[in-house]
């Protein structure tokens, strides 16, 4: 049995995630910065042209790696806590699952250095987004005692860059109890004063 050409539109998709794919592997080893046009083509086996049709530039291709990534952390955050548990118990397990998460497949660096240093910040605010900041914000909003008012996207965007600070540094290779730890005192103190 013979299996049916392909499709121009399944040749496109395959080259697409061929670019995005090398552009991975690459960006996560070498960096943004070092990463040339000339080794992500020949990482992915395509030409120079094939890169052009699909992106507008290398920064687009590292956008397209860094939402990948950014759904990726999003779906561990999501998947951490089992329904039904209290709102801060889910909160606390969705920061391990986070700082679990960027510390896999070279995460932390291309979320955290090289995406800040190359793209605008309307682009961060997507990957923030595709990240997980609605489930820290829903996160929140469970913890916050009824009747009660607090401006939860600002606290949202606050704990997000702490929890971006944290995972830099275990990155990094810093203490990962000492920062953890750090983060479960703050998403601690937050949850209980929502609730109060």
């Amino acid at each position: 049995m013979s299996t049916p050409p392909r499709t121009q539109a399944s040749r496109s998709e395959a080259t697409r995630n061929a670019l995005i794919a090398a552009a991975r592997r690459l960006f996560v080893d070498r960096g943004y910065a070092a990463t040339g046009t000339p080794e992500l083509v020949a990482e992915a086996a395509v030409t120079r042209g094939a890169l052009y049709h699909h992106f507008v530039d290398k920064s687009e291709l590292l956008m397209a790696v860094a939402a990948d990534m950014a759904f990726e952390v999003a779906a561990a955050v999501a998947a951490s806590a089992p329904p039904g548990v209290p709102p801060q118990q889910a909160l606390l397990a969705g920061s391990h699952a986070y700082f679990a998460a960027m510390a896999e497949g070279g995460r932390a660096r291309v979320l955290l250095l090289d995406a800040p240093a190359v793209l605008s910040p309307a682009q961060l605010a997507l990957l923030s987004e595709a990240a997980g900041a609605d489930e820290l914000r829903n996160g929140l909003q469970a913890c916050l005692r009824a009747g009660r008012s607090v401006p939860l996207d600002e606290l949202g965007g606050l704990l997000s860059a702490a929890f971006d600070r944290a995972a830099r540094a275990l990155a990094e290779g810093e203490d990962p109890t000492r920062w953890t730890g750090a983060m479960d005192l703050l998403v601690g103190a937050v949850t209980k004063d929502l609730a109060g």
